[in-house]
């Protein structure tokens, strides 16, 4: 029986995907749940599971494709073999030859005479030839790159290709470029970020925090602690709880703005910045001022895991009423982070450098890490903001302050 592969509901708010990697083949045999293809969205990356054991008989959609809820992607044959019991293969795992149009619609691509020279020269067919340029236009480096791959050699899109004159003798490289389309997640960070910075009215106000007695905290109690609960013990967990600490003594700094309205939260959602091969994502811990720190770090972990992973739900990265991102994982010594809107504050987090500090008037050496706090200065006045760093970098120099809440 034939069954349709369907583009799945889409999250919420989200009108389409683009199609962007099969991991199947037309002819393949397929379990029931293997991931068939990968949709991305603005936010999230969609696998479509087979809902059936089968062979792969047709694709429909091909990549770098917007689809819609509902669009058929491909067609099972549910309970197809991919190989007779001989080991002969079945007419769905033969390779499908081009049809006579189909050559001649490729064969019409645009091609210059270097390029057809080349062909010519090595006796080559334009439609063996993957074109990378413009409209599928073949390049000469195209052309060289299937020549190598021939003799068993990789070479990635991008690469310098020798340049070859009418003798065959290699006399240089060729300058080369490569264009890639945007990410649909890269295309919508950047809308994000011009919308806040047009929107908002950023300021940043930065201070620095000793974090001596964190250090000694954690390097006291890292191995109980993991031992105990089966997480490691990080700094991001006492960042989290002394933000939301600060946001409880100063909510407009956890406010957001709807229209004319002002909008206090009496929760504390805090996202945190994470790092993934597609771009920066958000994920956001709810409660945070609810949690333990073996609570914090369990569920950061996990919602890391899947943002890196590209498996994160939508539920997962959206309702932030704060964020927290931390450049000094690659070494960032200051920045001035950017409003992950409707949100009113971000605090960014630095690298943790040893530096002289004057302490009872004397000089000595602490691990010391700049704060910035970029806020919208339509809601939140100087004083609050400043007042805000102030509350989190006492509760990070003096951690017992988290666990007496004062």
């Amino acid at each position: 029986m034939s069954i349709e592969i369907k583009v799945p509901p889409l999250p919420e708010s989200v009108s389409d995907a683009t199609l962007i990697t099969w991991h199947k083949k037309v002819g393949e045999e397929v379990a029931r749940d293997d991931n068939l293809v990968d949709l991305e969205t603005d936010k999230v990356v969609l696998e479509v599971p087979a809902p059936a054991s089968g062979v792969l008989q047709e694709i429909t959609v091909q990549d770098g494709t917007i689809v819609e809820a509902g669009d058929v992607l491909a067609i099972l044959e549910e309970g197809a073999s991919a190989d007779l019991a001989d080991g002969t293969p079945t007419a769905q795992a033969e390779s499908k030859t081009p049809a006579p149009k189909e050559i001649e619609e490729r064969k019409s691509a645009k091609t210059s005479p270097a390029v057809r020279r080349l062909l010519d020269e090595h006796d080559l067919e334009e439609t063996m030839v993957i074109g990378t340029g413009k409209d599928g236009r073949i390049t000469k480096a195209d052309v060289l790159r299937f020549l190598k791959s021939d003799d068993s050699s990789n070479v990635t899109p991008g690469d310098p290709a020798p340049v070859i004159v009418d003798d065959g003798e290699t006399v240089g490289l060729e300058r080369n470029e490569q264009r890639v389309p945007m990410t649909r997640l890269r295309a919508r960070i950047a809308e994000r970020l011009i919308d806040a910075q047009q929107t908002a009215a950023m300021l940043t106000t930065f201070n620095e925090v000793d974090l001596t007695k964190v250090m000694s905290l954690r390097s006291r109690y890292r191995e109980s602690f993991e031992k105990e609960h089966g997480v490691r013990l990080g700094f991001m967990s006492f960042f989290a709880k002394a933000t939301a600490e600060a946001l409880k003594r100063f909510p407009v700094v956890n406010a957001s703005i709807e229209g004319t309205d002002i909008v206090y939260h009496n929760y504390f959602d805090i996202g945190v910045a994470v790092s993934t091969e597609r771009g920066l994502m958000v994920p956001v811990i709810r409660d945070v001022d609810q949690m333990s720190f073996a609570e914090f770090e369990r569920q950061l972990g996990d919602v890391a895991k899947k943002a890196q992973s590209g498996t994160i739900g939508m539920e997962e990265l959206t309702g932030g009423t704060f964020t927290i991102t931390n450049g000094g994982v690659f070494g960032s010594m200051m920045s001035t982070p950017i409003l992950n809107q409707p949100q009113s504050a971000i605090l960014g987090m630095h690298a943790i450098q040893k530096r002289p500090m004057v302490v009872d008037d004397e000089v000595v050496v602490r691990p010391m890490m700049y704060l910035a706090l970029t806020y919208d200065h339509r809601i939140v006045d100087g004083k609050d903001s400043v007042q805000f760093l102030v509350a989190i970098k006492e509760l990070l120099e003096d951690p017992g302050r988290l666990l007496l809440q004062i």
